[in-house]
C-alpha cells in the first residue's frame, strides 16, 4: 500500500513540474526594437538661413484664414491660407505651391517655415513665383480647427481625406479649391507649374492629389509619407509598378527612426513600417523611370530633417523655371525685387 501511494506522488509530482515548462511552441512576440543608444536622432536636424527671415529679403503677405465648402466630403469645410510673394504680378501668371496640414507648414516657430523658405529663394531666383497655398485638413464646423499641436487626427476628417486611396481629396484640390484660385490670382494653368507637398498622412495625400490629376499637378514633395496600411496606402509601390508611368516629379524624404511597424502587442507588421514602404515606393518609381529624388536620414516621424532640408526639396523640384543665359541679362543677373 505505502509503495502505491509513493508512485502516485512520483507521478503528481512529475505532472506538476511538466505544466510548469513552457511548451516549445508557444513563442512570446519579439520585442520592439529599441532606438539605438545616443543622441536623440533629430536633434542634428536645425534650420538653416534659407528657412529664417532674412534682412533685406522682400517678405510676402499671408491672407486668410479662409473657408472652402466641400462637396466631396458633404458638411465639412477646409481652411486655407494664401501667401502671396512679393514679387507677384498679376500680369504674369505665376507658378502654385499648394501645403497641405496648411497650419503646420506656415507655423513661423514650427520645423518648416516654409514662409520664409518661398521667400528666400525667389528673392535669389531659385524658384521661381509662386502663390503658395497652406490647406488644413476637412472638419465640420462643430469640430476643432487643427494646430501646429494638434493636426486632426482624432478630431477631424484627416485620416479619411489623407490616407484613402480614392480620388475625393483630388477632387477638394482640384475641383473645389483651384477655380477659386484661379479667380483671384494669376496662376499658370500648365500643370508643370503646380506643386503639392504634406508630411506623414499630409505626404500621400500630396502624392495621391497628383497620381489621381497628373494634368493638374505634377511636382510632389513628400516629408514622412504613411505610405502605409492606415487605409491601403502601402499598396502605392505595386500600384506604381502595374500602372502606365506618370509626369510626375516627386521628392522622397524619411528616417530610419521613423515608425517601424511594431504594434501594441509587440508584433511586427511590414506593410506599417514608414522607413520600409518609404524605400519600397523610391524602388517602384526608380525603377518606372519617375523623375525622382529621395533622402533618407537618421530621424524620427515629423519634421525635422524634412523642415531643414526644404529649400533643397524646394529647389530641386523646381528647377526646370526658364533662365536666361544672356550675359548681358541685367534683369537675371539681379535679385528678384518686389513687383511695382
Amino acid at each position: 500500500m505505502m509503495q502505491t501511494l509513493s508512485v502516485r506522488l512520483l507521478i503528481a509530482i512529475a505532472v506538476l513540474a511538466a505544466a510548469q515548462i513552457p511548451k516549445q511552441t508557444q513563442q512570446a512576440p519579439p520585442s520592439p526594437p529599441q532606438t539605438p543608444a545616443g543622441p536623440n536622432p533629430d536633434a542634428y536636424y536645425q534650420l538653416g538661413p534659407d528657412s529664417l527671415a532674412r534682412d533685406g529679403v522682400p517678405k510676402g503677405e499671408m491672407k486668410g484664414p479662409f473657408t472652402l465648402p466641400s462637396e466631396a466630403y458633404p458638411g465639412t469645410q477646409h481652411t486655407y491660407w494664401v501667401y502671396v510673394p512679393a514679387q507677384y504680378n498679376a500680369k504674369a501668371p505665376a507658378s502654385l505651391m499648394i501645403f497641405n496640414d496648411g497650419q503646420a507648414f506656415k507655423y513661423m516657430d514650427g520645423d518648416a517655415r516654409a514662409p520664409n523658405v518661398i521667400d528666400n529663394l525667389i528673392y535669389r531666383r531659385e524658384i521661381p513665383v509662386m502663390i503658395a497655398v497652406f490647406i488644413n485638413p476637412g472638419r465640420r464646423p462643430d469640430q476643432p480647427e487643427p494646430t501646429p499641436q494638434n493636426w486632426g487626427d482624432r478630431d477631424t476628417n484627416r485620416p479619411a481625406e489623407y490616407n484613402s486611396l480614392d480620388d475625393k481629396y483630388a477632387r477638394v484640390i482640384a475641383d473645389e479649391l483651384m477655380p477659386v484660385l484661379y479667380k483671384e490670382y494669376n496662376i499658370s494653368k500648365d500643370p508643370d507649374r503646380h506643386g503639392i507637398g504634406g508630411a506623414s498622412s499630409g505626404a500621400i495625400a500630396a502624392f495621391t492629389v497628383a497620381w489621381e490629376r497628373p494634368n493638374e499637378f505634377r511636382k510632389v514633395l513628400s516629408i514622412v509619407g504613411s505610405f502605409t496600411n492606415l487605409r491601403g496606402g502601402n499598396a502605392y509601390a505595386d500600384i506604381v509598378r502595374t500602372n502606365d508611368k506618370k509626369p510626375l516629379r516627386i521628392y522622397l524624404q524619411d528616417g530610419r527612426n521613423d515608425n517601424r511597424g511594431i504594434g501594441r502587442d509587440g508584433r511586427y507588421d511590414e506593410t506599417r513600417d514608414w522607413f520600409l514602404q518609404n524605400v519600397r515606393l523610391m524602388r517602384a518609381l526608380s525603377d518606372k523611370g519617375y523623375d525622382l529624388n529621395y533622402t533618407w536620414g537618421i530621424g524620427r516621424h515629423g519634421q525635422k530633417q524634412g523642415g531643414a532640408i526644404l529649400p533643397d526639396m524646394m529647389r530641386w523640384l523646381w528647377r526646370d523655371q526658364p533662365v536666361s543665359t544672356d550675359p548681358n541679362d541685367a534683369v537675371e543677373r539681379a535679385f528678384n525685387e518686389p513687383a511695382k
